[in-house]
């Protein structure tokens, strides 16, 4: 299929068969990294900028990463040392980097919102890596990869999202593209940390307990409590978070046999997850890390060199 998508904000705004093409493109692109020599010439004379306002290893590195592998020029900006630590606005630093030609720009921003407006102000494609508690699609879709890579599909699993629903873009974007999928997805977490209407928005379903969303699941992903997004504290300790929502193997053992354990990092162990899981044989965590370079490789070719660009010349 032809890719037309000019940006990657959210998950929303892609269809099915997108999802499939991106992800049928990562998978190709994976052998890359395989190789002694972990290079290909795609996206040279590219140039790629990575403006991230907000702190990310990941993220940040597996753009990085990603761009280099096909032999694009990679700059990355952050705020600390961008002219927004000296009080330039959003709009003129975005205009700045138009000035500069870019193909592709990677944003990540603390305000929900902010990719979709330096997309509407940019004539390069925009990848959102993160914005807000709004949508983080890569890692969405870098999650989907992992778990089609492991189970063969998507359609038809059983994907449990336990742990700080309200504040987590990862669990959005996930909802929005598994349900896409054909999954069914259930959540579980404080009452305090699962939005209101989120079942009748996300459909979705939701259980009070997280022994019932853990009960057959195919897919368990544990997300983190994210303190720097809460305005107050809403949960006891976090001994009794532990306690009451952590994945051990004990809880571990009402999912399915073959089940997946993912986990978006960075975690905090012995708090949502206990070092038996996250180290054990049901957990793909350093999946998703290795998928992480090949998924936002495909993102950079099929928005600075992939088919659409080939049809205009």
């Amino acid at each position: 299929m032809h890719f037309t998508q000019k940006d990657i904000l959210d998950m929303a705004s892609l269809s099915a068969e997108e999802i499939t093409h991106i992800l049928d493109t990562a998978q190709g692109m994976k052998e890359i990294s395989l190789r002694p020599v972990k290079k290909v010439p795609t996206l040279r004379g590219k140039t790629l900028i990575l403006f991230f306002h907000e702190a990310s290893t990941r993220t940040k590195t597996s753009f990085d990463i990603a761009g280099k592998r096909l032999s694009a020029d990679v700059i990355a900006l952050a705020k600390s040392g961008s002219s927004m630590a000296k009080g330039e606005s959003l709009l003129d630093t975005v205009k700045t980097l138009e000035a500069m030609h870019p193909d592709v720009v990677v944003m990540r921003h603390g305000t929900s919102g902010a990719a979709q407006y330096i997309a509407g102000h940019l004539k390069s494609p925009v990848i959102n890596a993160g914005d807000g508690k709004h949508a983080h699609p890569t890692q969405a879709l870098l999650d989907m990869m992992t778990i089609r890579e492991r189970k063969g599909r998507l359609a038809g699993l059983k994907v449990a999202i336990i742990g700080d629903i309200a504040h987590s873009r990862v669990a959005r974007s996930n909802m929005e593209g598994l349900i896409r999928m054909g999954a069914e997805v259930r959540v579980a977490g404080p009452p305090t940390m699962i939005p209101k209407g989120v079942e009748e928005v996300y459909g979705v379903k939701v259980f009070s307990a997280v022994e019932g969303a853990l009960e057959g699941a195919d897919v368990v992903m544990m997300l983190r409590i994210q303190k720097e997004r809460m305005e107050n504290i809403l949960f006891a300790s976090e001994r009794e978070y532990a306690r009451t929502f952590g994945l051990s193997t004990g809880r571990l053992a009402l999912a399915h046999p073959d089940a997946l354990v993912l986990h978006p990092g960075p975690m905090n162990r012995g708090v949502e997850i206990t070092d038996e899981v996250a180290d054990g044989h049901h957990s793909v965590i350093l999946d998703q890390v290795e998928n992480g370079v090949a998924l936002r490789m495909a993102l950079f070719y099929l928005l600075a060199g992939g088919m659409r660009h080939a049809d205009e010349d």
